[in-house]
């Protein structure tokens, strides 16, 4: 959407700002740093694998085989080594008893198991599990002289409709692993293979992967890891795939993540699917997260097991929607089975899209508008340049914010992906008719769909069209939307290749702001709102004032619509 076109001021206005609290995202001089750390670390463990040879290789092979027999023990053990936190509550590991089954005592860890034994406090360095650090420890634990981290886990077991080879395939070729979870992954590359296997499965492969983990706003940071993915076929037709930081083996300053042991555990269900137990546990540096999200994101439930067993479901929704046959809408609109097929694609290239631009990865530059403005913790970014045959190429700007909504994720949902509530919120939609021309439902859950929306400024006159997918499970819901070209969509409803057609999606993050069975009461939302457009008179070292205030009040306006409809009854 060209919210700037209007505007001809050419005074320029410095881009970059960083925002003081180091409890927000990071600024771009953050950022940029840690990209080149990426970078470095990255090469020094490729060379530490490719170069030191055997002595190297062997340390790795070691850890791998005692992290897939912990990740075994961790999918089959069950209380008091799991605990259920509330009654509809994630599974998360008991700290203590961890430490009991797998972890090394000396005398001064024996002294601080039995004080909490007796009652003192628990929460302590980076042992217990899910909890926050800030609180005040006992004196005797300083003599432990390492910087403590907060340690999350959770444990998912489920059903896919997926075999255990086509999964295996979805973690262990890297490229499939981020374009299937890129709603979790970014840059992710392949730095080395240590082990492979002669028969061409996936038995016995080790390989040495970095990533970067991250949720759909910058407010959280991007958890940057370095790791062996070993993959091996046990009894029974049971597989395991488990992940372990290297961390340990080649140290580097400053590490803020570690993926402890963690992956799952595959079972062959017969020929109807896969029976996967998932297992995340990792220590994390949460210092700079934002104070909006931390709750959720100390509990654990933000980069859950859950939420890797709800994205594979989602994909095999996906592949089940993509080569269904076309069938006529409750409208009795029938798409032809090509223009179905292209729309399919063109709408995950939307959300992809719209996903990689809001993360915090360490591609993503950041920075924040002045404090004059009316908008609270807004970021901002130049992506790429948009070139568009007929028309003069401009710069992208990429602005998002996050506010919490005291009403439940389902309620906000539906209001912000309905047509009928559309004119409440968008700006280009106020006061306009808006009507659903066709959808194509993915799965059972009605809100689960991609349609095509138009927005009438007169009963005769087509405004806009939008491309819109909606999607929500119990981990989290967005809406991703782009305003469409009539003949490049009618190009699309007849077959043509969604790879040639420009869009800029816009959109909506949710996700609880508690994690399930944590606290009294009902949880709230936390909404993430992110646009884009095209600036054609700015550039990434300046950017106009005028633009500025353009930001701000779309953003500052659009919560403004959103919070009074939810919070006064107009839904």
């Amino acid at each position: 959407e060209d919210y700037f076109a209007q505007s001809n001021e050419n005074s320029g206005s410095p881009l970059l700002y960083n925002p003081p609290s180091p409890q927000n995202s990071p600024g771009s001089e953050s950022s940029t740093n840690a990209k080149l750390d990426h970078m470095n670390r990255a090469s020094d463990l490729l060379m530490a694998v490719s170069i030191g040879a055997d002595l190297n290789k062997n340390k790795i092979i070691e850890q791998a085989v005692e992290a897939m027999e912990e990740l075994f023990k961790l999918a089959i053990m069950g209380e008091p080594l799991w605990q259920h936190n509330g009654n509809d509550g994630m599974e998360t590991l008991n700290g203590f008893q961890y430490l009991r089954e797998f972890g090394s005592f000396d005398a001064t860890m024996e002294q601080i198991m039995r004080m909490v034994e007796v009652g003192e406090p628990q929460c302590f360095l980076s042992y217990d599990c899910n909890c926050n650090f800030d609180q005040d420890v006992p004196s005797s634990f300083s003599k432990l002289n390492f910087e403590p981290l907060n340690i999350e886990t959770s444990r998912e077991t489920a059903f896919v409709e997926m075999n255990p080879m086509n999964i295996l395939q979805l973690l262990m070729d890297t490229k499939q692993w981020g374009t299937t979870f890129y709603s979790i992954v970014s840059r992710t590359t392949l730095l080395g293979v240590i082990l492979e296997n002669v028969d061409g499965s996936y038995n016995g492969v080790l390989q040495v992967m970095s990533a970067e983990f991250h949720q759909c706003t910058p407010l959280i940071p991007a958890r940057q890891s370095y790791f062996a993915r070993y993959c091996k076929k046990h009894t029974n037709g049971t597989w395991g795939v488990v992940d372990v930081s290297l961390e340990n083996l080649f140290p580097y300053p400053q590490v803020q993540f570690r993926r402890r042991p963690s992956g799952c555990v595959i079972q062959e269900v017969g020929n109807r699917g896969s029976k996967v137990t998932w297992i995340e546990h990792v220590e994390v540096d949460n210092k700079s997260l934002h104070p909006l999200f931390r709750p959720i994101v100390s509990s654990g439930f933000a980069f859950s097991a859950k939420r890797w067993i709800a994205t594979i479901n989602r994909h095999c929704q996906w592949l089940t929607t993509s080569m269904a046959r076309t069938a006529p809408t409750t409208d009795g609109v029938l798409i032809p089975q090509e223009g179905r097929g292209s729309l399919l694609k063109l709408a995950e290239k939307m959300t992809k899209n719209f996903f990689n631009n809001i993360n915090s990865c360490s591609e993503n530059v950041w920075s924040g508008l002045p404090q004059n403005f009316a908008a609270q913790d807004v970021r901002l970014r130049y992506g790429n340049i948009l070139k568009v045959p007929g028309k003069p190429s401009g710069n992208i700007v990429i602005f998002t914010t996050s506010i919490q909504i005291p009403v439940p994720m389902e309620v906000l949902f539906d209001f912000l992906r309905h047509e009928r509530t559309r004119n409440r919120w968008d700006l280009l939609s106020n006061q306009r008719h808006v009507r659903e021309l066709v959808y194509v439902s993915n799965g059972e859950n009605p809100g689960n769909q991609v349609s095509i929306m138009q927005v009438n400024l007169s009963p005769n006159k087509i405004e806009i069209l939008y491309l819109q997918e909606s999607y929500t499970d119990e981990t989290g819901s967005y809406i991703v939307y782009a305003p469409m070209d009539i003949m490049a969509m009618s190009k699309i409803l007849n077959g043509g290749n969604p790879k040639f057609v420009s869009i800029l999606p816009s959109g909506f993050s949710i996700m609880p702001d508690k994690a399930p069975g944590q606290g009294d009461g009902a949880g709230g939302s936390i909404l993430t709102l992110a646009f884009q457009s095209v600036d054609r008179l700015s550039n990434k070292e300046y950017m106009r004032p005028s633009t500025l205030k353009i930001i701000d009040a779309i953003l500052s306006t659009t919560v403004a619509s959103i919070k009074d409809a939810m919070l006064f009854g107009i839904r």
